[in-house]
């Protein structure tokens, strides 16, 4: 009998082992469900769901750590960043955030988290260590976007309000400079190199391109889709590909993704997805963009090359972002 127990166990821990292991090393992405509260994970191979991870309340924008080895979310509605290790897809930390945190970027080292508070108007600097908060840094109203440079010396802030980007010293927590943006600017992505650092600007069916080593405005990319009002071109996520030569802007309720060539800052192509094209990602191939659609409740997977939407995936309710693991 004793026997028969101890071989249970042993199978359930090597079972348990081998899931894990295999978490670990899934080519997968995680979309965040607002109303779900939860994370939808869905196989890069297959194409299809493949589970879900239980969150806090409210989930929107995700982060991978510098190691590669934990997702950090961070949760409006209950203020805090749920930390979830990839291996076993389990929570296993709680940071407090403050009250309706945005947007979050974490220092090369993955030492600090910096988080935007809409409510109120600062930029947070966390101690993760500790899980305290150690500054907050007063910015323009309803802040959003959040970008650490390269060398972690400089913070980029959105505020929707001002129409501004805020250059902040993270040493001493002070802002060096405001960068007048388009209307309502919301994201950010920055070329490989660090040169320059592209805006979207919800409200102004643009993007602004800015100069990281004098943080002047060297470009405005405007957006046009046929059939589509100006007022429904509202470009919110935006990512480059890793050889920076591609901007990849979600357009919103246009419901298109733009391809965008960033030597000549022109758009090459057009693809239409899901409504409210959203968050976007791709993978370590570069021939898939994964876009999250907000009101379709779905991810419309692009073949890059084609520049087609191949397969639409349900991903849960107002999905928010996608976080690409390979």
């Amino acid at each position: 009998m004793m026997h028969d127990i101890l071989n249970t166990a042993r199978t359930a821990i090597a079972f348990a082992a081998l899931l894990a292991a295999q978490a670990a090393t899934a080519q997968v992405a995680y979309v965040s469900s607002e109303k779900d509260h939860t994370l939808t994970v869905l196989d890069l191979k297959t194409q299809a769901v493949v589970g879900t991870v239980p969150t806090c309340k409210r989930p929107r924008h995700m982060v991978l750590t510098p190691d590669g080895k934990q997702l950090m979310v961070a949760c409006g509605d209950s203020g805090q960043a749920d930390v979830i290790d990839l291996a076993t897809r389990k929570s296993v930390r709680r940071i407090d955030l403050g009250e309706d945190p945005e947007i979050f970027d974490l220092s090369p080292d993955g030492k600090t988290l910096y988080v935007s508070n809409e409510e109120d108007g600062e930029l947070g600097v966390v101690d993760l260590a500790s899980g305290k908060r150690v500054k907050s840094i007063e910015v323009g109203k309803e802040p959003e976007g959040v970008k650490v440079s390269p060398d972690g010396r400089t913070v980029y802030v959105t505020s929707e309000v001002a129409s501004m980007v805020h250059v902040i010293d993270a040493a001493s927590g002070k802002v060096t400079k405001n960068v007048k943006a388009g209307k309502r600017p919301r994201r950010f992505a920055m070329t490989p190199d660090g040169t320059q650092l592209w805006v979207t600007n919800e409200l102004g069916a643009s993007v602004t391109v800015i100069s990281t080593r004098d943080h002047t405005v060297l470009d405005t990319i405007r957006f046009e889709v046929k059939g589509a009002r100006a007022a429904d071109i509202t470009p919110v996520g935006i990512t480059m590909s890793a050889d920076g030569k591609r901007a990849f802007v979600g357009l919103g309720k246009a419901n298109h993704v733009a391809f965008v060539d960033v030597a000549s800052r022109k758009t090459t192509d057009l693809v239409l997805v899901g409504k409210r094209a959203w968050g976007v990602g791709l993978n370590k191939a570069q021939d898939r963009l994964y876009v999250v659609n907000g009101l379709s409740d779905d991810l419309s997977i692009v073949d890059v090359p084609a520049a087609k939407a191949i397969r639409t995936v349900p991903v849960g309710r107002v999905p928010h972002s996608v976080i690409v693991v390979e």
